[in-house]
């Protein structure tokens, strides 16, 4: 006996119907923004449009994606008020335009993303040399690992970058 014909998957357009009134309410929720949820929705559903993978329970498959959706909005929030707060302490006369902002602040959070990829300790280690200037030593003791390990983890980090700088090259 054969098994039971398994039913078609349902296309975007009825995913969308069936899901994006209650997508968009779940991230307002969250957000306490209708137009960021409206944004998030629409960008989850980009997403979903991307992905080859067969949606079995869709509220479930929308949230997870929406939620990190919401990770990468809340840190991009967090980067623009850091951002702005150091440009606050810096002279008119050397603040960037208004232009020059917006692709240092797309800079930075690509930068972020990039550095959150790597594990929490290769990105500390990375981040006091580079931006702290500790020595390896110094990083070792902060966190608490061998000179051995950091230096481990600054070959991380570096090839992490590199490999990344390499996939953004024309």
């Amino acid at each position: 006996m054969s098994p039971p014909p398994r039913a078609a998957p349902p296309d975007l357009a009825t995913l969308y119907s069936d899901h994006h009134g209650w997508l968009q309410e779940w991230l307002r929720r969250r957000l306490g923004n209708a137009f960021d949820a409206a944004d998030l929705a629409h960008d989850t559903f980009l997403r979903l449009l991307r992905s080859l993978e067969p949606v079995r329970e869709p509220r479930a498959y929308l949230t997870t994606i929406a939620h990190g959706l919401i990770v990468n909005h809340w840190r991009r929030q967090d980067l623009e008020r850091a951002y702005r707060e150091t440009l606050a302490t810096v002279a008119d006369t050397q603040a960037p335009s208004p232009e020059e902002g917006a692709l240092l602040l797309e800079a930075l959070c690509e930068l972020d993303a990039l550095l959150c990829q790597l594990n929490p300790k290769a990105r500390a280690a990375f981040l006091l040399a580079q931006l702290e200037g500790y020595t390896y030593v110094e990083i070792a003791a902060r966190l608490g690992v061998s000179e051995r390990m950091v230096k481990k983890y600054m070959a991380q980090a570096m090839l992490h970058c590199l490999t990344a700088g390499r996939a953004h090259a024309p």
